[in-house]
């Protein structure tokens, strides 16, 4: 069994709007014990291509983000944020809705590496967390969530999806737990 970690929508203008200093340091630790026990490391950013194609009006929540502008391919905003920077050889995936797989090439890198298991973390719980562990277990991946490397603007929300619904279909752990088990 091949595990991967998904540091998923750790993008500068999500962290300043729904992150902490807390998510991103637990975050941060998942990722520097990932490198350092040979778990490939894959980053998720959501943007869009100039002009915005791919928001369409219908859709309540990508088009209140329209109006809002700054989330091109190319903005600030929407790059991973420096504590976690992929380094050259990490994936970084690029989508175009609120799991990780619509609308990227998440499954195709993911099929390459030979992954069956995805260990999620990211912001918003109740966003791309949410939204990726359903699609991922549709698709039969084994999977885990590190609650503490996850947020939402939502702290309740949080609790009950972590404590209540993820569970359901996921391994619910902490980092540390989860690093434990790398040794």
């Amino acid at each position: 069994m091949t595990a991967a970690l998904l540091l998923m929508d750790f993008q500068a203008g999500v962290v300043d709007r729904l992150g902490s200093a807390d998510v991103v340091e637990a975050a941060g630790t998942a990722l520097e014990a990932a490198r350092r026990h040979g778990v490939p490391v894959v980053f998720v950013r959501v943007a869009f291509r100039p002009g915005l194609p791919e928001v369409s009006r219908r859709n309540k929540s990508f088009s209140a983000l329209a109006d809002r502008g700054g989330m091109g391919q190319d903005d600030p905003s929407t790059q991973v944020v420096e504590a976690l920077a992929p380094q050259d050889t990490e994936v970084v995936v690029l989508k175009r809705r609120v799991s990780a797989f619509t609308g990227s090439d998440l499954e195709v890198v993911l099929r390459g590496l030979e992954v069956d298991h995805l260990v999620l973390s990211g912001i918003a719980t109740s966003g791309v967390v949410l939204s990726t562990l359903r699609e991922a277990a549709d698709r039969d991946f084994r999977l885990t969530v590190l609650a503490d490397a996850c947020a939402d603007a939502d702290e309740e929300v949080h609790s009950v999806l972590t404590g209540k619904v993820f569970p359901r279909q996921a391994d619910v752990t902490t980092v540390a737990a989860w690093v434990d088990t790398l040794a």
